[in-house]
């Protein structure tokens, strides 16, 4: 016991973040805390991109379906900004980012020219569900009824895309990111605009 004590207050530094690695290891809720920091910085955000290098989706027939059954195809969406997110529940960089998309849908929902498709990718959607309630988030809880473009989304969480008014990409980003920056407010303002 002398033996650890000793130890301990040599290397009393090491032993911390020996036990906060292992927090980050097998708490969701710490991984996404420490990407939340990270995606804070703005460094792992995208910008949207003009309209000449977009790409067009207008033609994809894709759709999803609210709480109620009610079914939306994105390709009906034209003349609106249309901000469309993929996650789950289980998933620590979409529990990371999280908060900022409830933020800019806070600020962006009541916009007539704004829709927001948060689209729940978790095999058991009361997982989804269950993670929105617990954390009061209000963003739209969204399943897909077809399969989603490639184009749109391949595979990897979270992924964002946003659409501008005329259903071409503006911005596609895949990983954390953090949408309640001025930054993205100002690029999102200009995409009402247009």
């Amino acid at each position: 016991m002398e033996n650890l004590k000793k130890w301990l207050k040599s290397n009393g530094s090491t032993a911390i973040f020996f036990l906060l690695f292992i927090i980050l290891l097998v708490s969701p809720d710490a991984k996404a805390w420490l990407m939340r920091q990270v995606a804070s910085t703005g460094l792992l955000n995208s910008k949207i991109s003009e309209s000449k290098t977009a790409s067009v989706v207008s033609d994809t027939h894709f759709t999803l379906k609210n709480e109620d059954g009610a079914v939306t195809s994105v390709s009906d969406l034209k003349g609106k900004v249309v901000f469309i997110n993929f996650w789950a529940s289980w998933c620590p960089p979409c529990r990371a980012e999280f908060p900022s998309v409830q933020n800019f849908y806070e600020k962006y929902s009541s916009h007539s020219d704004m829709v927001f498709l948060t689209v729940n990718l978790d095999d058991d959607v009361a997982l989804g569900k269950t993670y929105l309630k617990k954390n009061g988030f209000t963003v739209p809880f969204l399943t897909p009824t077809s399969s989603i473009p490639k184009e749109i989304y391949d595979g990897s969480l979270p992924t964002t895309v946003v659409l501008d008014k005329k259903g071409e990409i503006r911005l596609r980003h895949t990983g954390v990111a953090d949408y309640s920056k001025d930054s993205f407010y100002s690029q999102i303002d200009q995409l009402l605009k247009e």
